[in-house]
């Protein structure tokens, strides 16, 4: 991709810290228009109570010795069960008003994979990206076939109203609204946050082994069985020991079309570059080109990192022996 940094053009917020060992876990509950002005104090707290539950979980399974893979799945877990983000419990509505949801998992030892598309009934999606990966032949399965899957593999399933959030609704309406022409040609701008919010983790063992887990109900008011890059390998996940581990948030259109997961460490792999800077050179190449959203990182070294051309972006680390830090809002520079 030919580099499209301008400096000035944007604000780029980003963060890298060092660990002493490769123990760490970093996480996100998607990136999009989130500023101080829209947002509670209360809403804000809600926040972050829940990004440290999530890290947490995932850091004590790193902590007792648990592979990457398994700390990855716990931290998505907690933010699929919570209705503050779009994934899981709350995931966004299609236009025809229901759910569909999208999850993908990539061990970085060998580059096993598992992901799902358009599933509608399973109540953790990131549990059958694993099955996917662990029990199957299978890279990805979607739909129907992927829901027969969860019901052999005894997956826990639901009805899709467990999806059902009146605030997802309400944003359901306003996003219908905006499609729809307005008198004078006048028409409400499409809120950009309608095409984001994801939830993903990435993590590195006592092994040094990588993980990167995604997970989304995908974009407000998506039509025609849409998918996004949330379960797309090399787009919005991936993992490999011999440079690093990203999963992304974002507008999935452009982060298919750049593979932006994969785009990241092989910059590192191959250009020598730490995985912190080929990320901020990535997600500030997109946003000359339209493609909003952020990514969260982990490399081989256990370096964890963060970048996002967004306004905000949910996310949290961990590192041993330092404490959770939790961050919503971007940073200008």
């Amino acid at each position: 991709m030919k580099a499209l940094l301008t400096a000035g053009l944007l604000s780029l917020s980003t963060v890298a810290v060092a660990s002493t060992t490769p123990i760490g876990i970093v996480i996100h509950g998607g990136a999009g228009t989130i500023n101080r002005a829209n947002m509670t104090e209360q809403q804000e707290q809600a926040y972050h109570a829940m990004l440290s539950h999530a890290i947490n979980q995932g850091y004590e399974v790193l902590a007792k010795g648990g592979s990457s893979v398994d700390a990855v799945t716990a931290a998505v877990l907690v933010l699929e069960d919570s209705p503050l983000f779009n994934a899981g419990k709350g995931a966004v509505y299609t236009f025809d008003e229901t759910h569909e949801l999208d999850a993908s998992i990539m061990d970085g030892r060998d580059r096993n994979a598992g992901a799902v598309a358009g599933v509608t009934n399973v109540k953790n999606p990131i549990l059958l990206a694993k099955a996917v990966m662990q029990h199957s032949e299978h890279v990805m399965l979607a739909g129907k076939g992927a829901e027969q899957f969860a019901q052999e593999q005894k997956l826990e399933l639901v009805e899709n109203s467990y999806f059902d959030t009146d605030f997802r609704y309400e944003s359901l309406k306003r996003a219908k609204q905006a499609m729809t022409p307005q008198p004078h040609q006048a028409s409400i701008p499409f809120d950009p946050a309608w095409k984001m919010g994801t939830v993903g983790a990435v993590a590195i063992d006592r092994q040094g082994n990588l993980a990167a887990a995604t997970s989304t109900g995908g974009m407000t008011a998506k039509r025609y069985g849409r998918i996004g890059d949330a379960p797309v390998i090399g787009a919005g996940n991936f993992a490999d020991n011999s440079s690093c581990a990203v999963s992304a948030t974002g507008h999935g259109e452009y982060f298919i079309r750049y593979q932006v997961a994969y785009e990241i460490c092989a910059r590192a792999k191959y250009q020598q570059k730490t995985a912190a800077v080929a990320a901020q050179e990535v997600i500030a190449e997109l946003k000359q080109i339209g493609g909003d959203g952020g990514v969260i990182v982990v490399d081989n070294k256990g370096k964890l990192s963060w970048a996002f051309n967004s306004e905000g972006m949910y996310r949290a680390m961990k590192t041993e022996g330092g404490k959770v830090i939790t961050e919503i809002f971007g940073t200008k520079n």
